[in-house]
């Protein structure tokens, strides 16, 4: 079965180039092959449900990545500047690391190669209409009397936690004893490696810049990081000290996957301190098969903190219709409403390719 197909963005993602006219993109129709369904593939199994040790991720960083800046315009409200770790800089990193196997799957040509890789490295549209819905609420970040936890489904770039995790750094101070848990997720771990840890790496050192002289000399080359012991250690110490943790995760949406991410340990709740819980997802229902296997993940998840007697919503971004492949963001709706759900239209695009953010709530 042939599994690879290609949204069509122009070039190779979203473009850097200054504020981000979220119409830009070019998307054209995909044309099924042989399946409805654009993942699983039959006979070959799903990535198994695994949670990632980020002292080995640190530790397989390389010493030094090259970065560009996406400015994402809110709506005339400022901007945010998200760093983000060039593709090309990963694919220097995997020449240099190459064995003879097999080329990185989602360094191609296509968008999502069927039942190995879900679109990590690429920047999605609606990843930047999250960002600009959470601009308007950002200032729970900085609650004193509320944990917050964040939990990003197909993270890939991880854009809208990114924008969170950069608010964050303003609006916490290191007397906030009320931890913020970022949880990243997406199928692929060589994403996480390669593009979502370096990018709050990036992030956190742009911050640091006019702090830490040790930051500073890392800035040596326009555009790149030097990803020194000394700057390794500072990123770990800032985030201790701020009470910020990230956590990392990969592999098929299940019942695993949901126990795995549950179980995650979120600092700052220490003495039965609740916590405000929010999940996030982008262009993760582009097809039927992932609409309700994404649809059940985050229903667990929403119906697991209701249980504990935590605040929690869950963020969804996508197209009104995946041409060609099934998924909708009209169906998603259908479907949460019929599990239950409160759900509120937050935001619409309907200039270019017509997309949606809509807000689930348990009642």
């Amino acid at each position: 079965m042939s599994g690879n197909f290609s949204f069509s963005f122009s070039g190779e993602d979203i473009e850097d180039d200054g504020d981000l006219n979220p119409t830009a993109p070019n998307v054209s129709t995909y044309v099924p092959q042989s399946s409805a369904s654009a993942f699983p593939v039959q006979g070959k199994p799903l990535l198994e449900a695994t949670r990632h040790d980020l002292q080995q991720m640190l530790s397989q960083l390389p010493s030094k990545i090259a970065y560009g800046i996406l400015d994402v315009d809110l709506d005339g409200a400022g901007t945010v500047q998200l760093p983000r770790r060039e593709l090309w800089d990963v694919r220097v990193q995997l020449m240099a690391e190459d064995d003879g196997g097999d080329a990185e799957p989602g360094l191609g040509n296509h968008d999502v190669k069927t039942g190995v890789y879900e679109g990590g490295f690429k920047s999605w549209e609606s990843s930047v209409d999250l960002v600009k819905v959470l601009a308007l609420s950002k200032a729970f970040l900085g609650d004193t009397n509320l944990a917050t936890r964040v939990i990003e489904l197909g993270c890939g770039t991880g854009l809208p936690s990114l924008a969170l995790f950069q608010w964050g750094l303003s609006l916490r101070g290191s007397d906030n004893n009320c931890g913020l848990s970022i949880a990243l997720a997406d199928y692929n771990p060589t994403v996480l490696q390669l593009v979502t840890l370096p990018n709050f790496i990036l992030c956190w050192a742009l911050h640091q810049r006019a702090e830490s002289q040790v930051v500073a000399d890392a800035f040596s080359s326009e555009g790149e990081l030097d990803l020194t012991p000394e700057v390794v250690k500072g990123f770990q110490e800032f985030l201790s000290d701020r009470k910020i943790s990230l956590s990392f995760f990969s592999g098929a949406w299940s019942a695993e996957f949901v126990d795995l991410v549950s179980c995650d340990e979120v600092s700052g709740t220490e003495g039965g301190l609740k916590r405000r819980t929010v999940i996030l997802g982008a262009e993760t229902i582009y097809s039927p098969f992932a609409l309700v296997a994404f649809t059940k993940t985050i229903f667990s998840l929403l119906g697991k903190e209701k249980a504990q007697g935590n605040a929690a919503e869950a963020l969804v971004g996508a197209k009104k219709l995946y041409f060609g492949v099934g998924g909708s963001l009209d169906d998603f709706v259908i479907k949460a409403r019929e599990l239950g759900a409160d759900v509120q239209e937050l935001r619409e695009e309907a200039e270019g390719v017509r997309r949606g953010v809509v807000r689930c709530v348990l009642p």
